[in-house]
């Protein structure tokens, strides 16, 4: 495919700053846009027209842009509780999908979206950009070089002030505000836990087989609805149900344990917590830390302050893709991981080769807001996580998102 005629639904935040990464390919035109809103279709239609100089299709209702059968491939950033629906009928319409993240509603949905691959066999790819950051790649490259040993505990975490941003929900037209008020789950886990999954060879050799969920008491959001940042004065005295700190724990087939946090409505930086534990070595990406037994000899009485940065030495077993990154490249979102994303889409889908986030990586991934939202309503309790790939990951061959 020389060129990708491209399509995107939902046109928020992420949908329209998508627009201009897309078009820093020139194998890709996008010519139609959707979202319900028209406002927003208006806007991203201006943004294609000074980039590129075309004249997208305009499309209020979904249906709509699904007849329309001048384009190639589509783009789906739509809130939370329709990307999967949306995914579900782009796939039955024959349209490869690339699907935005987010979490789950029903275990029922992910099966659906598995499904509807199965049937059609329509190219799909989950686009979550960090699972192409440096820091989680390089110790990619590492693991499999088998320079941190055999790995036994992972950490990650989506945990981001947004106390803003979701009381904001009825201003800025944003799904995650109705979220907090009524639901209590790990609901962004895909940030986290997608960078770990690929390490971890989830659904190729590995797979999640339970989780426990754990949910703090909801204060924080409550009280910033006085505080003088708070964009929409009508949410004052509003309760949630959105736990602020939910921790979950999954137990792996091959024995390795993962501790995935959502905390977004305390103050705190910004963090994913990305950690990978092994017999052989250690990385901490909230330190920009490396150690391994073959490199470095670091007393363990160490303080933390001495060990910031080292990572930097470990520059060498960056794979080539971060080696030869343009500054455009990392300027062009997500300080490089949405560019080399896009890319590895584009090229994908130009060569026809394998999408490396398939739908069952969606499936297992989403699948975790469900059932950490099960968890926590039955106090705590174990829940089995779904084999979304019938047990067919058992002899799946390891599929990393570039080259190591």
């Amino acid at each position: 495919m020389d060129k990708i005629r491209l399509a995107i639904a939902g046109l928020g935040q992420r949908g329209y700053g998508m627009i201009g990464g897309f078009l820093l390919f020139k194998e890709v035109e996008v010519v139609a846009l959707c979202d319900v809103y028209q406002d927003r279709v208006d806007r991203a239609f201006d943004k294609v027209k000074e980039l590129r100089g075309n004249e997208p299709r305009k499309y209020l209702e979904y249906s709509d842009l699904l007849k329309d059968k001048g384009f190639d491939a589509i783009y789906i950033a739509s809130s939370w509780d329709e990307h999967i629906s949306m995914a579900i009928d782009s796939l039955n319409a024959g349209i490869v999908t690339a699907l935005e993240v987010g979490g789950s509603y029903s275990i029922d949905e992910c099966y659906d979206l598995v499904k509807a691959y199965e049937k059609t066999k329509t190219p799909f790819m989950l686009m979550e950009n960090c699972c192409f950051g440096r820091f989680e790649l390089l110790c990619t490259s590492l693991a499999r070089k088998g320079m941190l040993g055999e790995i036994v505990h992972c950490r990650g975490a989506y945990a981001h002030d947004l106390r803003d941003e979701i009381l904001g929900g009825v201003v800025n037209r944003h799904y995650r505000l109705d979220n907090y008020k009524k639901r209590n789950c790990d609901n962004y886990p895909t940030h986290a836990l997608g960078p770990l999954s690929k390490i971890l060879d989830i659904n190729r050799g590995n797979r999640f087989m339970s989780l426990a969920s754990f949910a703090s008491k909801s204060a924080g959001l409550k009280e910033f609805t006085t505080n003088k940042l708070n964009p929409d004065k009508n949410q004052i005295g509003e309760t949630f149900k959105q736990g602020d700190i939910v921790n979950t724990i999954i137990t792996c087939a091959n024995g390795v344990t993962i501790l995935l946090t959502l905390d977004t409505t305390l103050p705190r930086s910004y963090s994913r917590e990305f950690t990978v534990r092994g017999t052989k070595g250690l990385c901490v990406e909230d330190l920009n830390m490396i150690m391994t037994d073959e490199r470095d000899e670091i007393p363990h009485e160490a303080a933390p302050s001495t060990l910031l940065n080292k990572a930097d030495n470990y520059n060498d077993m960056l794979p080539r893709l971060w080696k030869d990154i343009t500054e455009e490249e990392l300027e062009a979102g997500h300080g490089g991981m949405d560019y080399l994303m896009l890319k590895t889409f584009v090229n994908c889908l130009k060569e026809n080769k394998e999408f490396p986030i398939d739908v069952y990586d969606a499936a297992s991934w989403m699948s975790i807001t469900a059932l950490s939202e099960k968890s926590i309503a039955l106090g705590g309790a174990v829940v089995d996580c779904p084999d979304f790939t019938k047990g067919k990951w058992i002899k799946r061959e390891r599929k990393d998102v570039t080259e190591i």
